[in-house]
């Protein structure tokens, strides 16, 4: 559980950094009101989580510790939209497309209200 826990938070530590650099070369490259940096960390992240996925399943079909570096730690720590996507994707592949769609539609309310509320919120704190 420990040697899980320590891969879990290098790879997001990775991760992380370098979603940093990836939104700071962005921003230095591409300057727009559209936020570019996010769509394509996002778009890449999800990306990267779906080779890891086909990968490892391919390769290494039980709990390897890989998957806990790259796909939890690193993934988890580039975009959480990554496992977002992951997610409907393997409801639409066990058919479960209303559900991924009331997911999908509520993640996206849901989430956009969150920022919304927190914001308010924080002009009592």
């Amino acid at each position: 559980m420990i040697k899980t826990i320590l891969l879990v938070g290098i790879g997001g530590a990775i991760g992380s950094i370098f979603r940093y650099l990836s939104s700071w070369l962005a921003a230095k490259f591409f300057q727009s009101s559209f936020p570019l940096s996010t769509l394509l960390i996002n778009v890449f992240g999800s990306l990267l989580i779906g080779v890891f996925i086909g990968l490892f399943s391919k390769y290494y079909p039980e709990n390897h510790p890989l998957k806990f570096l790259l796909i939890v730690g690193f993934c988890g720590g580039f975009t959480t939209f990554s496992s977002f996507a992951l997610e409907n994707y393997n409801l639409f592949q066990n058919n479960q497309q209303l559900t991924a769609y009331l997911y999908i539609i509520a993640s996206i309310i849901l989430t956009i209200t969150a920022v919304g509320i927190g914001n308010y919120l924080s002009k009592f704190i």
